[in-house]
């Protein structure tokens, strides 16, 4: 994406996670951070208004617009790690959030040690005044989406969620358009990764 354009990430058929991540186009060491984005916004929940910032402090996204503003910046991008460890029944080849970025960001040079926590769009952490964390139903309806500004050139990878427990026991897809005043070329994309033209 370049600077000024729109990001816009639909839910079409409602309960359906999206795990996005950005880098800087010039330096794939300056990454999308919850931690300073946490920080700035002294909000755990994000929502229109709030922008998102990097490792280093530069503005990547403002929230423009959004339906659902409830969405998780706490908690990893699923991985193979994840089924083995909390989904005791899931297929070794269960397909995940992590390995889908890994995948398809790896034309960009962008290694599997430079994911770090992603902006789980739509999911629905609740945390308990113990600290312990409960996955929820998303919030999101059909037709929900979110907008965000890009305020830096960057690259930007993003998943429909594979972990059942984030998308109330089901996969749908994401579908997302890139705005810069011209016609959008929508695009879908599912839980295991593949991309297709609305």
């Amino acid at each position: 994406m370049k600077a000024g354009e729109l990001l816009r990430i639909t839910d079409p058929q409602g309960a359906q996670v999206c795990d996005l991540i950005a880098f800087a186009r010039a330096d794939k060491r300056h990454v999308l951070s919850s931690g300073r984005t946490i920080d700035y916004a002294n909000n755990i929940y994000l929502k229109t208004g709030d922008t998102l910032y990097s490792n280093r402090s530069v503005p990547f996204f403002k929230i423009e617009r959004d339906d659902v503003e409830r969405h998780d910046f706490i908690l990893t991008p699923c991985s193979p790690e994840t089924f083995a460890l909390l989904y005791t029944d899931a297929d070794s080849d269960h397909p995940s959030c992590f390995m889908n970025l890994v995948e398809n960001l790896a034309e960009f040079g962008i290694e599997p040690d430079d994911i770090p926590t992603t902006f789980n769009i739509f999911m629905n952490v609740r945390i308990a005044p113990d600290g312990e964390l409960s996955i929820e139903r998303p919030y999101s309806k059909a037709g929900d989406c979110i907008e965000l500004r890009a305020l830096s050139d960057l690259i930007v990878g993003l998943t429909a969620c594979s972990a059942e427990k984030s998308n109330d026991g089901s996969f749908g897809p994401i579908d997302y358009a890139v705005l810069d005043g011209e016609i959008p070329q929508e695009t879908s994309v599912d839980s295991a990764g593949n991309q297709r033209r609305k």
